[in-house]
């Protein structure tokens, strides 16, 4: 309205245009699944309003404080690197139409009002960029924390989860396969009874690093909670995942662990499950590869059984129980 009384119907005209496509976007924000080029959209148009608003014969000084609001909000809709990229051209272009507008600035006041404006331009562009910055660490912090075991640094059973989860989904396209692996160290509650939770721990924290140090890059290990911990290899065979968790078991066994004046000793065992041979589903995975295991705790511990051979043990457990 101030527009049009202004002299500038059509200023007047867009802006009540951007109010009815804003007022759109303002409804479909929560559904649109292109919100990345809505907030490009919107930045894009309202940054050009502003210069337009800039170039007008009778503009303001106070026109040009607008300015100031481009890098708070390219930051905060686009994040650090891309609120950097859109909102400096457009804040130089702006400084720029402020220099003509001037006109000359042969006199110190005229001096003033132009150092002021590229200052404060300037400072508004780094604190926020700071401010991102800052921002995006405590978040990735806080990520972290939430996906990882506090003790080991491996991911926590939420994590490794998601992770089987899309990992079943790539396969699925890609047809390749994958092993997932569930492991639990034997007797493990004879070492907290006797040397105490924080031999456990150090235990815990061994076994994560163990694990860590022996699987490939593009295998993926998690704690799934007390003494039980969780492998996804992906691209192997039975035969060479047997043989890596075979490996794995020998150095668990042969590494002698010292806690103050004790040493210890633990063993322990793996169930192995082939996807999708074994099961297409996270659930029946788990569910064949934790009968695996408790097949090999049962034959006395210290063992990797793969599900072929822990299903024809159960088969045959079953068949003696009939004929007895």
């Amino acid at each position: 309205m101030l527009q049009f009384f202004n002299g500038y119907p059509w200023v007047s005209l867009i802006e009540l245009l951007a109010s009815a496509v804003l007022l759109f976007g303002a409804v479909r924000l929560k559904t649109t699944p292109h919100l990345q080029q809505w907030i490009y959209a919107y930045l894009v148009s309202t940054f050009s309003f502003f210069i337009i608003i800039m170039l007008l014969p009778e503009a303001s000084i106070a026109a040009f404080v607008w300015v100031l609001m481009m890098p708070v909000m390219a930051y905060l809709l686009l994040g650090k690197h891309e609120g950097l990229i859109l909102s400096v051209p457009f804040m130089v272009l702006g400084l720029v139409i402020y220099f003509f507008f001037l006109e000359e600035v042969g006199s110190a006041s005229s001096l003033i009002d132009l150092l002021n404006m590229v200052l404060c331009g300037v400072l508004m562009q780094v604190f926020m960029h700071m401010y991102e910055a800052r921002r995006e660490e405590a978040e990735q912090r806080l990520v972290d924390m939430a996906q990882t075991d506090a003790l080991t640094g491996l991911a926590n059973r939420a994590n490794f989860q998601a992770t089987l989860a899309r990992t079943i989904a790539e396969c699925d396209r890609s047809g390749d396969g994958f092993a997932l692996v569930v492991m639990d160290i034997d007797h493990f509650k004879l070492v907290n009874d006797t040397l105490g939770h924080d031999a456990g721990d150090h235990v815990l924290q061994n076994i994560g690093k163990c694990l860590t140090e022996r699987l490939r890059t593009t295998d993926f290990v998690g704690r799934l909670g007390g003494e039980e911990f969780g492998l996804i290899l992906r691209n192997v065979k039975p035969a060479d995942a047997f043989e890596l968790m075979d490996q794995l078991r020998e150095r668990i066994a042969n590494d002698e662990l010292r806690y103050g004046e004790a040493s210890i000793r633990v063993t322990a065992s793996f169930g192995i499950a082939q996807w999708p041979e074994h099961g297409r589903s996270a659930e029946t995975l788990f569910c064949v590869a934790d009968r695996c295991l408790y097949s090999g705790k049962r034959e006395g511990r210290n063992r990797v059984l793969p599900a072929g051979r822990a299903q024809r043990d159960v088969t045959a457990e079953q068949l003696a129980g009939g004929a007895g």
